[in-house]
């Protein structure tokens, strides 16, 4: 029998239900034990529901607070010293606020302490918490929450699955800031405590073990390869089957050392990389299973069942009940269920399935290969194959305008019309800033006040007219609130905008937008991803309105805010029915028309932001370049509409940039702001061998933490940014948008950062 499972499920809940849980024990409004509650209610749920769909086992440890790596870091006590309460000296279990300081700086109990890094997690949007290493470090087992979860699952009958990241990825997750400390020299320390953990679970009644290895699809130094040989022949011994689960791309080289680990099974990811289900199959070993992810994980398509039926037969009579389905990865990166969504139409709902719908699928999918298919899978197959060619027929897919259009791009379409030199000089001439110039990246809090205004205003419960005129109010409150600080550059704010995609995309032809479509992008911060579904156009202007009326407000320059065309691209579900690439340029085009629009408003700067174009990046080095030439392309094709004086800048945030800092310059925007305060400002050590051409502004402060910074840390980590880049090119901005944070720690938070600007001045003026 073809037995179903996930690699994990969506935490969030259907409803968020942890998020409000989390923020509500955070702010003092509830206590552990209903924080404790919430988390049981919604695992007994999603235990519930793949049981209910019909899968073979119910997975356990899919299940976080904040993040599954920072689980594991705890679980392993690879809690850095400034972390540890004085009752955890004597190497006791680790509490979970200690996980949410190490996460957030800040927790209900303990000193607040600078937060652990924070990272995208491979090529997603879901960040995780960077582990901390260092030469020497030791291990112990310091967390029982795995095993209290099996046992939760246990008692109330389940068959269980349990799953954790594999040794080998979660170091390859972390970093040490001690150049002579190799990470691999922590293994055989590191091995011990797994081998506890796997003897825990088979004494909690556990026969499989997933351990996640997404780091065998990336490429590998030679000594990490051998390294998997010797890690899993140590754990080998452990009284548990072990599925190792590769995922979010082919295993390519790393394919021999994958398939002839001694494990039980190995899950591949067969659609991010289908044609690598033949080479897996001629050479896994006879005795082991083959688990087989072939239900999108990372998408929100509906799946071509009698298509995947046919493609899997081969494998079925290969392998026989040596075969096991699921989706390609956790079902983490999609939303909890499509049945929530009344307000989509028939259509495009019918071609859609979120997390429930995908435990349907595999399920179907394995009864379909064993012939043991009844009315109802048969039903859904039906159903799928008339839904997906009623897709391909639809004329909401298409608009030959739009092809006709990027026809008649040329190479002068992806320049500015002169280099950075004489733009940086006509835009000083304009501007007239300062040395150090301050600025924000875009976003102020946005309150209860202006939330509620909002859910109003969509309800029908206020006018537009009143709505407008609330919103005003804000942005004029955010521009004075500025004015009072002493920035020298502002911005309005944005309390008009639910979220930094879905605004632009509502406003975009060829986008839809679900009620519930929730997915978590770390702790609790989730994001409801538009759904990408035809090609791309910009109906009329997205932002000039607000825009033109903040700057109207102030005699300093006003920033104009935009997403960018990747990260509209990457924060979205996205059609896969033509190349991401040409998706992206019919972005760029619609953006490219509102910089036109924005800067005949007469906005001086305008900031188009690209969060996402690291996260991006193929995970194998050899498929970079392609991904690169049409990335920044297309940013290009956004900007190089603009004047001479009208300063361009670009934001990314939480991803590792130092190895694509040359396509970084490419973008050629005039002044960018990149994210480095939680890693020390070691993102500019780039800067040592690669001379950056433009104005930068590095962090100086981590807005994911309330904690308000000393001027003397934001002077310190500037005068290190000196060292790499010329003073006269260096901005002083956070490290993030502000839309999270409270006006209180923001103002305090910003009026020292002017300070900090204002001291540099009086240093190099």
């Amino acid at each position: 029998m073809t037995l179903a499972h996930v690699l994990g499920y969506p935490r969030i809940g259907a409803r968020r239900e942890l998020k409000h849980a989390l923020e509500a024990y955070w702010r003092g409004d509830g206590d552990r034990e209903s924080l404790e509650a919430t988390g049981r209610e919604l695992r007994a749920k999603h235990w519930q529901a793949q049981r209910e769909a019909g899968l073979d086992f119910v997975t356990v440890g899919d299940f976080a607070f904040y993040d599954q790596v920072l689980d594991v870091s705890i679980m392993l006590g690879a809690v850095p010293s400034r972390f540890e309460a004085d009752d955890e000296l004597d190497r006791g279990a680790v509490d979970l606020d200690t996980a949410f300081r190490m996460a957030r700086g800040r927790a209900p109990s303990g000193k607040p302490a600078a937060a652990c890094e924070m990272t995208k997690y491979f090529d997603t949007n879901y960040h995780y918490l960077v582990p901390e290493l260092h030469a020497g470090q030791t291990f112990r087992l310091a967390s029982s929450r795995l095993f209290d979860e099996v046992a939760e699952a246990r008692a109330a009958g389940y068959p269980v699955k349990a799953v954790l990241t594999g040794p080998l990825t979660w170091l390859w997750l972390g970093k040490t800031h001690d150049e002579t400390c190799d990470r691999l020299s922590l293994l055989e320390a590191l091995l011990p405590v797994y081998g506890e953990i796997l003897a825990r679970l088979a004494a909690e009644g556990v026969e499989w073990v997933q351990l996640d290895e997404p780091a065998l699809v990336q490429d590998l130094p030679l000594a990490w390869k051998q390294a998997y040989e010797a890690a899993y022949n140590a754990l080998q011994s452990a009284p548990v089957k072990l599925l190792v689960a590769s995922y979010f791309g082919g295993l390519g080289d790393n394919l021999q050392v994958a398939v002839n680990l001694p494990v039980e099974g190995l899950h591949i990811d067969a659609v991010r990389a289908p044609e690598q289900l033949t080479a897996v199959l001629d050479n896994l070993p006879a005795y082991k299973v083959l688990s087989v992810g072939v239900i999108d994980g990372r998408n929100v398509w509906r799946a071509d069942l009698a298509t995947l039926r046919e493609r899997l037969a081969n494998a079925r009579l290969r392998l026989g009940e040596r075969l096991w389905l699921a989706p390609s990865c956790s079902l983490l990166h999609v939303p909890v269920d499509l049945a929530s969504e009344t307000e989509l139409d028939a259509e495009l709902t019918s071609w859609l399935a979120f997390a429930r719908q995908k435990l349907d699928e595999t399920v179907t999918l394995a009864r379909l290969l064993d012939g043991r298919a009844g009315a109802a899978e048969r039903d859904r197959v039906a159903a799928a194959t008339a839904a997906l060619d009623a897709r391909r027929a639809s004329p909401r897919l298409h608009r030959p305008a739009v092809a006709e259009r990027l026809s008649r791009l040329g190479e002068a379409d992806l320049s500015r019309a002169n280099p950075y030199p004489v733009r940086a000089g006509a835009q000083q001439r304009f501007l007239e800033l300062p040395l150090f110039p301050t600025t924000t990246i875009g976003s102020f809090p946005q309150t209860a006040e202006i939330r509620a205004t909002r859910r109003a205003y969509k309800s029908g419960e206020l006018s537009r007219e009143t709505y407008e005129a609330r919103m005003r109010e804000a942005i004029a409150d955010a521009v004075a609130r500025q004015e009072a600080l002493g920035l020298d550059v502002l911005v309005h704010g944005e309390a008009e905008r639910n979220d930094m995609v879905e605004y632009f995309g509502e406003q975009l032809e060829g986008y839809a937008f679900t009620r519930f479509g929730w997915v978590q992008s770390y702790g609790s911060r989730c994001v409801k991803p538009p759904i990408l579904y035809g090609d791309v156009t910009r109906p009329a202007p997205m932002t000039v309105a607000w825009s033109r009326y903040a700057q109207s407000l102030t005699e300093r320059p006003m920033k104009g805010m935009l997403t960018g065309p990747v990260t509209m691209l990457q924060w979205a579900f996205v059609r896969d029915d033509q190349p991401r690439a040409t998706t992206c340029r019919q972005i760029a085009l619609a953006l490219r028309d509102e910089v036109a629009d924005l800067e005949a408003a007469g906005l001086p700067i305008i900031q188009i932001d690209e969060p996402a174009l690291r996260e991006g990046l193929p995970l194998r080095q050899a498929e970079w370049q392609g991904y690169l030439d049409w990335a920044v392309d297309s940013f290009r094709l956004a900007a190089s509409v603009a004047d001479d004086a009208t300063q361009i800048h670009t934001h990314m945030c939480y991803s590792e940039f130092n190895d694509i800092i040359a396509a970084i310059a490419a973008l050629d925007a005039d002044v960018i702001t990149i994210e480095t305060s939680r890693s020390h400002m070691e993102l500019l050590d780039v800067f040592r061998d690669f001379a950056y051409p433009n104005a930068i502004g590095p962090g100086v402060y981590d807005i994911h933490s309330p904690n308000v910074p000393e001027v003397e840390w934001m002077v310190q980590l500037l005068e290190r940014a000196a060292e790499r880049i010329p003073v006269e090119r260096l901005w002083v901005n956070p490290d993030c948008g502000l839309k999270t944070r409270d006006w209180p720690e923001v103002e305090a938070a910003l009026e020292r950062m002017v300070d900090a600007a204002r001291e540099l001045r009086q240093r190099y003026g």
